[in-house]
């Protein structure tokens, strides 16, 4: 909790406010029973009327500031806790916009998601614990403590044996609780994991008839989320009950102990009420200390969550001095690199490429699945870092430019189309947010998409579900193609991104692409149709380049790609 700390700063008046205005009720409380006892052994004992009057009415009105106390602290530490909460969340969900592919891929999407919710709202509930019932606590426990050894200072024992026997409880339950709390969220991470999937491959469900096998695996990882939790509370519940055991029995020695004192003459009837009255506030606040704690040993582990995040460093950085000239023509050049996972014992992903593309040209990328086209293209905006070798874009090395100048000036279209929950217009507006109308037309009619979307009911208005849902695979590639073009980018990768488009279709947006004299192209594609006319085609397999040149050179000088060729085209176009 110490490293989310700064993040009350900000808070720091809510922060002060709400423990002033828990003085005020302890306060009240603590003063409360010694007026009853005042009125038990003077008013009461001398049947003075008056003098009851007169200590009922402070009594009510010292009743009503601690009222409005507790009603101060409860709504300061709502909005400490409620801002505190908020701000850890943006400063989480920054960091991860600024994670990595490598980043990312140590974190699966459905734990992120749990944990810039529902772990949020567990140290939110911490702070609340915090500001009010951790300080309300001490200042009864001392107060009544006090107030208690002021009024009989033998009886006090009592209270010391029943506060010691109270903590060894407590901790050791609090030591086992924690643990069992920090599985709860890693299951709450299963049952996301399972939702997630179910929902977003709903219609693959449907189509296979796998329903009952999906209902059967969230039923095991809600089944096993909800024996997880049932342990963790069952552990904590026993806090409560092992408590009240001990606050019935001290209750019973003080009224032993007590009464015998009061038969003697030692000690008067009003100062035994007072007594037992600062005993239950003493004991409760200790039952109050452990119920908190029980609640911050859950939060601990979503703590370490959210720190976990925090604390991750983005292994893709700006350099100390970066170079901000924007890339002017787009030339690329690979100098002997490698590549393979950070932490990854396996072989190489890709192995000593040697490439160049010049400014306009148009690359396109064969190879088998699992080759490394992907990843040779995504090291290119950096979403990836070179293992060994350089990039260089108009002979810079891509890490020594800013990551912001380098990634404005690459267009990416993934393979997967991913689309946002607002109007189509605001999709395509995503690539350039200054572009004006006209050029979200023309971006729609190069990547072919202007047809559709005017013959849609609300055209370019349309709203679009999550993921972009009610459009189908090959308008969803082509509103992404028109997103990336309406960059104007110096550099274009399209990444499989026309694979669910028609052959009548994708030619046309290749001869949008060959109308780009300025961008440098690369295309990966599975078929040879999309990269025919290419400038340059290369064929990566096992991670290196094993065959490149023109369609013609390649035809007559590259075995596999003769072969790829034969197995699309008609042979005797050969």
């Amino acid at each position: 909790m110490r490293k989310l700390s700064k993040y009350l700063k900000p808070h720091l008046l809510f922060v002060i406010l709400a423990p002033m205005c828990m003085f005020v009720e302890v306060a009240s409380e603590l003063i409360l029973p010694r007026i009853m006892a005042n009125i038990i052994n003077i008013g009461i004992a001398n049947e003075d009327t008056s003098y009851i009057i007169t200590k009922s009415l402070i009594m009510v009105i010292t009743a009503v500031i601690g009222i409005f106390g507790g009603i101060g602290c409860g709504i300061f530490s709502a909005k400490a806790s409620q801002n505190f909460g908020t701000d850890v969340r943006l400063e989480m969900f920054k960091k991860i916009q600024s994670f990595s592919f490598v980043n990312l891929d140590k974190f699966h999407t459905s734990s992120l998601i749990t944990r810039l919710t529902n772990d949020i709202t567990q140290i939110q509930h911490i702070v609340i614990m915090l500001l009010k019932i951790l300080i309300r606590s001490p200042l009864l426990f001392i107060g009544s403590l006090f107030m208690a050894f002021t009024i009989n200072p033998e009886l006090t024992n009592i209270l010391f044996a029943s506060v010691i026997i109270l903590t060894i409880i407590t901790l050791l339950i609090l030591k086992k609780g924690t643990y069992v709390f920090k599985i709860v969220q890693e299951k709450l991470d299963k049952v996301n994991t399972v939702i997630r999937e179910n929902l977003s491959g709903v219609r693959v469900v449907k189509a296979f008839v796998r329903g009952e096998l999906e209902k059967e695996k969230f039923k095991k990882s809600n089944e096993d989320l909800k024996d997880t939790t049932i342990k963790a509370f069952t552990i904590m519940s026993m806090i409560m009950p092992l408590m009240m055991i001990i606050l019935n029995i001290s209750i019973l020695l003080v009224l032993w102990f007590g009464g015998k004192k009061i038969e003697s003459g030692i000690m008067e009837t009003g100062d035994l009420v007072a007594y037992i009255t600062y005993i239950t506030q003493i004991l409760m606040s200790l039952m109050m200390t452990g119920m908190a704690i029980m609640m911050f040993s859950r939060g601990s582990a979503s703590i370490g969550r959210i720190n976990e995040i925090l604390c991750t460093d983005t292994d893709i950085k700006n350099p100390e001095n970066p170079l901000t000239d924007p890339i002017k023509y787009g030339n690329i050049e690979f100098k002997n690199v490698s590549f393979k996972y950070p932490g990854s014992s396996g072989d190489l992903v890709l192995e000593n490429i040697n490439f160049t593309a010049k400014s306009g040209e148009t690359i396109g990328i064969l190879g088998e699945t699992g080759s490394g086209k992907s990843t040779f293209v995504n090291l290119i905006p950096r979403l990836y870092d070179v293992t060994e070798g350089e990039i260089l874009i108009d002979g810079k090395n891509i890490k020594e430019m800013d990551l912001s100048y380098l990634r404005n000036e690459i267009g990416l279209v993934l393979q997967k189309a991913v689309l946002f929950s607002s109007t189509i217009k605001e999709n395509i507006k995503w690539g350039n947010k200054n572009a004006t109308d006209d050029d979200i037309f023309e971006a729609a009619k190069k990547s072919q998409a202007y047809d559709f979307i005017m013959n849609m009911p609300d055209k370019f208005e349309t709203k679009l579900g999550q993921m972009g849902v009610n459009l189908s695979g090959g308008q969803k590639q082509r509103i992404s193609i028109a997103r990336t073009l309406i960059k104007k980018p110096k550099i274009l990768i399209l990444d499989d991104s026309t694979s669910a488009v028609d052959t009548q279709t994708e030619s046309e947006i290749q001869k949008s692409l060959k109308e780009m004299k300025n961008t440098t192209k690369l295309i990966i594609a599975q078929k040879i149709s999309s990269v025919i006319n290419a400038d340059k085609i290369i064929i990566i397999s096992d991670g290196k380049i094993v065959a490149s040149g023109n369609h013609k050179e390649l035809i007559k000088t590259s075995g596999i790609y003769k072969d790829i060729y034969k197995s699309q085209i008609r042979e005797e176009d050969l």
